[in-house]
């Protein structure tokens, strides 16, 4: 992996990554034209024992431009976009419109316990080709991708202000994504966030107790009882969890408990992308279209604390619920956190199975 750090005008980073070496001549553009000085910051919610960002300036951000593609290579300089022209392949930048900054010092006196929203939130461009998908880009591609964000997870995670990195993917307008040029991003918290943190207390408790790793033990019994698994490799499974909340959940997960990307060796990287382009290739043969989902990646925090109870993994939540039919949270996801599941994973499951992919590396 050849990476090339740049700064944008505004003084916000563009970092660039490819398989072959980069360009050395390649200038950062930006569309933005004054300095980046954006006002975040954090608020206690005493009933849920949790923090709330507020970044008011996130009403501005692009929506859907007409004509005009943010995450497209520079060609223009007259309409200059977040990405140089160049040899690149992998693109991270400092996302114009964050919920967190690093310098962040924001912070309001009010009735509720308040902190500056200090952290980071970067966009990761997938690719140039503004048609390409996590399904359609080759292996080595999202190899790279998965080297990217290992990376960004050691790069980030040394930072103080970081306790944990969360890389997701919003992909369809049915789950809010703003551009459809293929990209992620991730969110550098300066706290562990309450999904996470319940999920670490789970697995630590199991730990302790069992001497074996949570998400350890489910892959295993996955791979005996055989009844969900969507993708078997050599070093890593894509699975319909037997607690899945979604119709066609889907997790993804090393058959070892590697702690985060940055853990994972060069083969369990590589089987991770098939994985991945598995994963997204079967949901849009099965759909015959692109399919909306969320992808959220689960790691280690970075907060100076051992973690062995910590296990990666991916967890596709679709969009969709029925043929037709958008999966809206409503009442009771919402407003009690239990979630009603209109289907049981072993009955969609085999939908995903019969579908039948061409050999593709």
């Amino acid at each position: 992996m050849h990476r090339l750090e740049l700064q944008k005008p505004d003084g916000r980073s563009l970092t660039l990554y490819g398989t072959l070496p980069l360009d050395s001549d390649i200038v950062a553009p930006s569309p933005n034209a004054g300095p980046f000085q954006p006002s975040t910051h954090l608020r206690w919610h005493p009933l849920r024992g949790e923090w709330v960002a507020y970044a008011s300036h996130r009403q501005l951000r692009t929506f859907m431009p007409p004509g005009y593609n943010p995450l497209a290579p520079a060609v223009n300089p007259e309409h200059p976009t977040e990405v140089p022209d160049g040899n690149w392949d992998v693109a991270v930048f400092d996302n114009l419109f964050p919920a967190l900054v690093a310098d962040a010092v924001e912070t309001p006196l009010l009735s509720v316990p308040t902190a500056a929203g200090v952290g980071a939130c970067e966009v990761v461009v997938f690719s140039q080709d503004p048609a390409a998908t996590l399904g359609t880009l080759p292996l080595e591609h999202v190899e790279l991708l998965v080297d990217v964000w290992a990376d960004r997870y050691e790069r980030l995670g040394e930072r103080a202000d970081v306790a944990y990195v969360f890389p997701f993917e919003n992909r369809g307008i049915e789950v809010g994504v703003t551009l459809t040029h293929p990209h992620g991003q991730i969110y550098a918290y300066p706290f562990i966030p309450p999904i996470a943190a319940r999920e670490l207390e789970l697995q630590r408790a199991h730990l302790d107790r069992h001497g074996s790793g949570l998400l350890a033990d489910m892959v295993r019994r996955e791979l005996q009882e055989q009844l969900r698994i969507v993708y078997l490799g050599s070093h890593v499974v894509a699975f319909m969890p037997v607690c899945a909340r979604y119709s066609y959940e889907v997790w993804i997960a090393p058959s070892r408990p590697a702690e985060s990307f940055a853990a994972l060796t060069r083969d369990e990287r590589r089987d991770f992308a098939r994985a991945l382009k598995t994963v997204v290739r079967t949901f849009d043969a099965l759909w015959q279209r692109p399919f909306p989902y969320v992808l959220a990646f689960h790691q280690a925090p970075t907060d100076g604390v051992a973690h062995p109870e910590a296990h990666l993994h991916a967890e596709f939540y679709p969009a969709y619920r029925m043929p037709g039919r958008l999966k809206y949270l409503a009442g009771s996801e919402l407003g009690a956190g239990v979630f009603t599941a209109d289907t049981v994973p072993e009955e969609r499951v085999k939908e995903l199975q019969a579908i039948t992919l061409d050999d593709d590396d």
